[in-house]
């Protein structure tokens, strides 16, 4: 097997991956799927994004890459985090992590789940809806409280909108129903959507939730804090901002709608480790339907419930490196290798792989540090989950 490094793609394509990953996948043999992450990547990008956030404090969104490694080394560095779940709360604290510098960022949350966090210090939760408001009241007295808004940003490659939020009619109720059942109505969340590529995709999101923000501080709600999520991207395939740059803008864009916000939170995931991991897979079969076909057929011994699941509706393209790039190429649907129809990664906008592309050969997937081990499923079919290796 050749070295990694490289593989004949452009230079610019290979800086966005770390070498030290380059190098262990090229120096080792895997019986399975395997994620190798890159630990000291990790930090830089917390470093890059942290330069250009300036005063807004980061909570790693911990569902994007749980590893213990990463959660340790982020707790060095002085990170919060957005916790989605007791077991996220649980594993971050057990690395070394201020309950203070927690939030339970899920809008949905059992009773028990509040609870626990709040016996253990945390004392931030995110909210939606009144019955939500009226669990934290009884389970968490005295708790702040920020309200998620439902914002539309068609922008983002995968925009993330109903199932989390209120619509912006109702923020002012949920704040005024805060206050009397004895919480703190602390601040407002908002998501612009994931992989956000460029900083001024946040204007139309970011004016909508400005709005929104002014008439509470107008009806007398002393809003202290704006959490503005994620979205921060990764390098897929298409132009991104370098972080510091991208970070920098969207604090501008901040400062000019909303002025002087006390408190700002940022929850990278995806922008934070995604390029700090590449995936060594394997090709299993190669074929095509019938001899007329235009394109092949590659399947991989990974698949959407392996650990590609962002390949939904094709909305993250993730780049592909073998040991025959730089020979010619032809279009492929790319699939998995369960026993599900619906393990087909690419097949309305096929990918290009190199013809001499044969089953045994190693592929590389790139930039999969972020929701993929997250995603892979226990067993579906007997294949196990997607192994981590942190580095």
């Amino acid at each position: 097997m050749n070295a990694v490094t490289g593989f004949g793609r452009p230079s610019a394509f290979v800086e966005t991956v770390p070498s030290r990953v380059d190098a262990y996948i090229a120096a080792h043999d895997f019986a399975h799927p395997t994620l190798v992450v890159d630990i000291d990547a990790v930090e830089r990008q917390f470093r890059a994004l942290s330069a250009g956030l300036g005063r807004a404090h980061i909570h790693y969104a911990v569902k994007a890459n749980p590893h213990p490694a990463i959660i340790e080394r982020l707790v060095r560095l002085g990170s919060g985090f957005d916790a989605a779940s007791r077991g996220e709360i649980e594993l971050v604290l057990s690395q070394g992590a201020d309950p203070a510098h927690v939030s339970f960022g899920n809008t949905i949350k059992k009773a028990s789940d509040i609870r626990f966090a709040h016996h253990v210090g945390v004392t931030i939760f995110a909210a939606d809806a009144e019955e939500e408001l009226e669990k934290i009241a009884e389970n968490a007295p005295g708790a702040q409280v920020y309200i998620r808004v439902i914002v539309d940003n068609p922008e983002a490659d995968w925009p993330l909108s109903r199932k989390f939020g209120c619509a912006s009619d109702k923020v002012m109720a949920l704040l005024q129903r805060t206050r009397e059942l004895g919480l703190v109505p602390h601040g407002l969340s908002f998501h612009v959507g994931s992989q956000t590529r460029e900083a001024r995709m946040w204007t139309g999101t970011l004016d909508q939730v400005a709005a929104i923000w002014h008439r509470a501080q107008d009806e007398g709600f002393d809003l202290q804090l704006l959490n503005i999520g994620g979205g921060f991207p990764a390098f897929y395939g298409e132009a991104i901002q370098a972080p510091t740059a991208y970070a920098q803008a969207v604090m501008a864009l901040i400062a000019d709608r909303f002025g002087d916000v006390p408190q700002i939170m940022a929850e990278p995931g995806r922008g934070m480790v995604a390029e700090a991991g590449a995936i060594a897979a394997e090709v299993v079969l190669v074929s095509k339907k019938s001899e007329a076909d235009l394109h092949r057929w590659v399947y991989l011994d990974i698949g959407r419930f392996s650990g590609l699941a962002e390949t939904e509706g094709e909305a993250i393209r993730y780049q592909f490196a073998t040991a025959h790039d730089g020979q010619p190429t032809g279009p492929c649907v790319l699939a998995g290798p369960s026993c599900d129809s619906a393990d087909v990664l690419y097949e309305k906008r096929p990918i290009q792989l190199p013809v001499g592309l044969r089953a045994g050969d190693r592929i590389v997937i790139r930039n999969c540090g972020a929701y993929t081990s997250t995603y892979s499923s226990v067993g579906f079919n007997g294949f196990p989950p997607l192994e981590t290796i942190v580095i």
